[in-house]
C-alpha cells in the first residue's frame, strides 16, 4: 500500500513541477527585460520612435531567395504601423506555378521616399504563397455514385495549393532592448544599424504562418489569377516571441513527420484562441492528461487483481472492447492528429487485455501459430452471466433498430470517401461517447467553448 502511494504521490509531484516549469518558461517568453538607461551604451532604440514615414512593398517571385524576376503585386503608402487592414488582391500566376510549381511574396517595409531595392533602411521577409499537400478525397455517395466535389484526386502524390492569406506583422512597441538581455528568438528579426553613437533597430518585420490555414487552401489549377488577402496588423513584442515559439515548434513537428492537418489542428489551438483563454486551456488539457494516467493505472490495477467475474457483466468488457477498437479506427480513418490516436491506441489495447482477462483466455503457440484456451466459469459466475444475457436481449430490442436506422440514414443522405468509411462512421455513431478518450473530450468542450478548439 505504501509502494502505490508513494508511486501516485511522485507522479503528482512530477506533473506539479512540470506544470510550475512551464509557467516559468511561459513567463519567459512573453517578458522582456527592458534597457534601464536609455542613454547607456547597451541600449538598441527603435527606428519607429522617430515617427518615419514608410511603405509596405509586397512582390511575387519564383525563388526563395529573392534573385531573379519579380513582380509588384501591391504597395500601402503611407504605412501606419500601428493601422489594422486587409486588402483582397488578384495575383497574376506565372506558368511554372500553374504547372504544380511554388511561388514566394517579398514583404518590404522601407522608407516612402525611397526604391525598396536600394533603401539602407529597408527590411524584408520571403513567405511562400504555395504549398504541397495530399488533396482532399472526393466525397461521393454511395448510392448514387455521383461525386460533386469535382476536385482532381491523387491518392499519394501532393500537389500544389495556393495560401490565399498572408498576414504580416509588425511590433508597434518603442522598446529598448539591452544588449545584455537581449533574446534568441528576436535576434533574427533585428536588423540594426549605427547612428551616431546609437544603435538603432529597424522595424521588427513578423509573417504569420500559423494564420495559413488548411481552410484557406485552394489547388492550383489552369487559371491565371488568383485572389489574395492581404492581412495586417500590429503586434506586441511578447506576442511575437510567443508566436515565433509556437512557428518553431509546428515546424520541427512537420519535421518529425506531422502532416498539414496534424499542423493545422495545432495551429487552429493557437490561432482562434485569446491567449489568456489558451493558458486556461492549457491547464485543463495537462489535468486531463494527468487524469487519464491514473484512470489508466487504476484501470491496470484493478484487472490485475481481479480474479473472478462475479457480479460484472463480462460482455459490457467485449462491448466496451470492440466500441475502443471501432473508435481507433475511426480517428486512423480521419487521419487524426497523432496527440489523439497515440492515447486512443493505448486505451484500445488496455480493452483487449481486459477482455483476456475477463474470459480468462490463455494464449500458447504452437509452430507459430496461436493457440486460444478459454478458463471454465464457476457457479456464482455462472449466474452472472445469465443475468448479463438476459439484461443485452432487452436491452437489445431498443438498441439495434437505433443503430441500423442511423446507419441507413447515413447511407442514403450523407457521402463518404468508401464504403469503409460509411461502416467506421456508422459504428462510431451507435456508440456512447463515454469510449471516446480525447475525442469526446473534444467534442464536448467544443460545443461549449467553440473558439478553444
Amino acid at each position: 500500500m505504501f509502494l502505490k502511494t508513494s508511486f501516485t504521490t511522485l507522479i503528482v509531484g512530477v506533473f506539479v513541477v512540470y506544470v510550475l516549469h512551464t509557467c516559468w518558461v511561459m513567463y519567459g517568453i512573453v517578458y522582456t527585460k527592458p534597457c534601464n538607461n536609455p542613454k547607456g551604451a547597451n541600449c538598441i532604440t527603435p527606428f519607429l520612435a522617430g515617427n518615419p514615414k514608410l511603405q509596405l512593398s509586397i512582390y511575387t517571385t519564383l525563388r526563395s531567395n529573392a534573385e531573379g524576376g519579380h513582380t509588384l503585386i501591391h504597395k500601402e503608402e503611407n504605412f501606419d504601423v500601428n493601422s489594422k487592414f486587409e486588402r483582397t488582391i488578384n495575383v497574376s500566376l506565372p506558368k511554372k506555378t500553374r504547372n504544380n510549381g511554388t511561388l514566394y511574396a517579398l514583404i518590404f517595409v522601407h522608407q516612402a521616399a525611397h526604391d525598396p531595392w536600394h533603401d539602407p533602411r529597408q527590411v524584408h521577409l520571403v513567405a511562400q504563397l504555395t504549398t504541397y499537400m495530399v488533396p482532399k478525397p472526393p466525397e461521393i455517395s454511395l448510392i448514387s455514385g455521383e461525386d460533386k466535389t469535382k476536385v482532381p484526386y491523387c491518392l499519394y502524390h501532393p500537389v500544389s495549393h495556393w495560401r490565399s492569406r498572408l498576414t504580416v506583422n509588425i511590433v508597434g512597441d518603442h522598446f529598448l532592448f539591452d544588449r545584455e538581455y537581449l533574446p534568441n528568438d528576436v535576434h533574427r528579426y533585428l536588423r540594426v544599424f549605427q547612428n551616431g553613437k546609437k544603435v538603432v533597430y529597424l522595424p521588427l518585420l513578423f509573417v504569420d504562418e500559423l494564420s495559413n490555414r488548411v481552410k484557406d487552401l485552394v489547388i492550383n489549377s489552369t487559371t491565371t489569377e488568383l485572389p489574395l488577402i492581404i492581412s495586417y496588423d500590429s503586434i506586441s513584442l511578447g506576442r511575437l516571441r510567443f508566436w515565433i515559439h509556437m512557428q518553431d515548434a509546428v515546424y520541427s513537428l512537420q519535421q518529425f513527420g506531422f502532416t498539414e492537418k496534424d499542423a493545422d489542428e495545432i495551429k487552429g489551438i493557437f490561432v482562434d484562441t485569446n491567449l489568456y483563454f489558451l493558458a486556461l486551456t492549457f491547464f485543463v488539457a495537462a489535468f486531463h492528461l494527468l487524469f487519464d494516467f491514473l484512470a489508466f493505472k487504476n484501470d491496470i490495477s484493478f484487472w490485475k487483481q481481479k480474479k473472478s467475474m462475479v457480479g460484472m457483466s463480462s460482455k459490457a468488457v467485449l462491448w466496451r472492447c470492440f466500441s475502443t477498437i471501432v473508435i481507433f479506427l475511426y480517428l486512423l480513418d480521419e487521419q487524426t492528429s497523432l496527440l489523439v490516436l497515440i492515447p486512443a491506441g493505448i486505451g484500445s489495447m488496455i480493452e483487449v487485455w481486459k477482455v483476456k482477462k475477463a474470459f480468462k483466455i490463455q494464449v500458447f503457440w504452437k509452430g507459430g501459430k496461436p493457440t486460444f484456451l478459454f478458463g471454465k466459469l464457476d457457479e456464482s459466475e455462472r449466474r452472472t452471466e445469465e443475468y448479463d444475457t438476459l439484461a443485452m436481449k432487452y436491452l437489445s430490442y431498443l438498441l439495434y433498430p437505433l443503430c441500423i436506422g442511423g446507419a441507413v440514414y447515413a447511407l442514403i443522405f450523407l457521402r463518404y470517401k468508401s464504403w469503409y468509411s460509411w461502416l467506421i462512421n456508422s459504428l462510431v455513431n451507435g456508440k456512447s461517447v463515454a469510449h471516446l478518450p480525447w475525442k469526446a473530450f473534444t467534442y464536448k468542450v467544443k460545443n461549449k467553448f467553440p473558439v478553444v478548439f
